[in-house]
């Protein structure tokens, strides 16, 4: 078995990288909080960044997935999916029943919402048309890791966090309108470097939730091949989705997109996340798929969306 050593160095970079853009995050949250109020009103933008985050873990995950438009997919329409899913919430360590989504889309996509107490899993209809049962098991195996770790959470607390910076900015701005003829009267003087830090921080806040975003997809990518034992699953998956989603960034920028353009995305560049996933060390371990697994229809039958009142149903919990 490979040393854990590099694994739990990656992972010690990305949490400390994580630290470091919510603390950026809270700075930018401070700069109109600040000019509107003072020092109160730094403690009072962080303290309804905490209480909007907060209140956003009760959200649960089916009201999402049901505002979505996304159908809950029952053992039997989809046993073989859902035998991979066992597996791989065992080695993750999750003790919830996994609950998988579908949705009658034709992206190549899938996502987790929630956490590791109340979450479930959504795959499009592209998705599984476009996949292998091997990649989508390292596709599933990312995803199981972003509830395994809290990411959903984490970004609801960085979107919130944004959303605050950009209302603060938005009243400080309308505040100096009013205020502009008392400014130009000369009655009031203005921190100028202060003022320049504000107007910016909407479009800093969002880069760095950007970052975030793009950091937590890296160590999900590298979670999910240690519970997988299986690079190349993922590895490939990702090569499918870039060549069949990366086709349009290509007729408009030619064959390779601007460098700037990885600065306005949620997720790395296939090509890194491809690099990483390949160079990562990972344990000896059966794969979760067997490479040479017979291909079948994956789902024997597709659900209808759920209704917006299915979030209230009791979600089951156990195995």
């Amino acid at each position: 078995m490979s040393s854990p050593g590099p694994r739990r160095l990656s992972r010690l970079l990305n949490s400390t990288q994580t630290l470091l853009i919510l603390a950026g995050l809270a700075l930018v949250l401070a700069l109109p909080g600040y000019l509107l109020a003072g020092s109160g009103g730094i403690l009072v933008s962080l303290a309804m960044a905490a209480l909007t985050a907060y209140l956003s873990r009760w959200m649960p995950a089916r009201l999402i997935l049901a505002n979505a438009g996304a159908g809950l997919l029952h053992r039997h329409q989809a046993p073989r999916l859902y035998r991979v899913l066992d597996e791989l919430y065992r080695r993750a360590g999750l003790q919830m029943a996994p609950q998988l989504y579908y949705a009658h889309s034709p992206a190549l996509n899938a996502f987790a919402v929630g956490d590791r107490h109340d979450g479930a899993i959504a795959v499009t209809d592209g998705l599984l048309n476009a996949l292998s049962l091997r990649q989508l098991a390292g596709v599933l195996a990312h995803e199981v890791t972003h509830l395994q770790h809290g990411d959903t959470r984490v970004m609801s607390m960085a979107a919130a966090m944004t959303r605050l910076t950009v209302w603060l900015a938005t009243i400080a701005q309308l505040t100096l309108l009013l205020m502009l003829p008392l400014i130009l009267s000369g009655e009031v003087r203005l921190p100028w470097l202060l003022l320049l830090g504000v107007a910016i921080s909407p479009s800093a806040s969002t880069l760095l939730q950007l970052a975030l975003s793009r950091n937590r997809e890296y160590q999900a990518d590298l979670e999910a091949v240690t519970i997988t034992g299986d690079p190349e699953a993922l590895a490939s998956a990702l090569t499918v989705i870039e060549r069949q989603q990366g086709a349009w960034l290509s007729s408009l920028f030619g064959r390779q997109p601007p460098t700037w353009m990885g600065w306005l995305s949620s997720h790395p560049s296939p090509e890194e996340r491809i690099r990483r996933v390949m160079a990562a060390e990972c344990p000896r371990r059966v794969p979760s798929v067997p490479h040479q697994a017979t291909e079948h229809s994956l789902l024997l039958e597709r659900p209808h969306p759920r209704r917006k009142h299915h979030w209230l149903l009791p979600r089951r919990r156990g195995r």
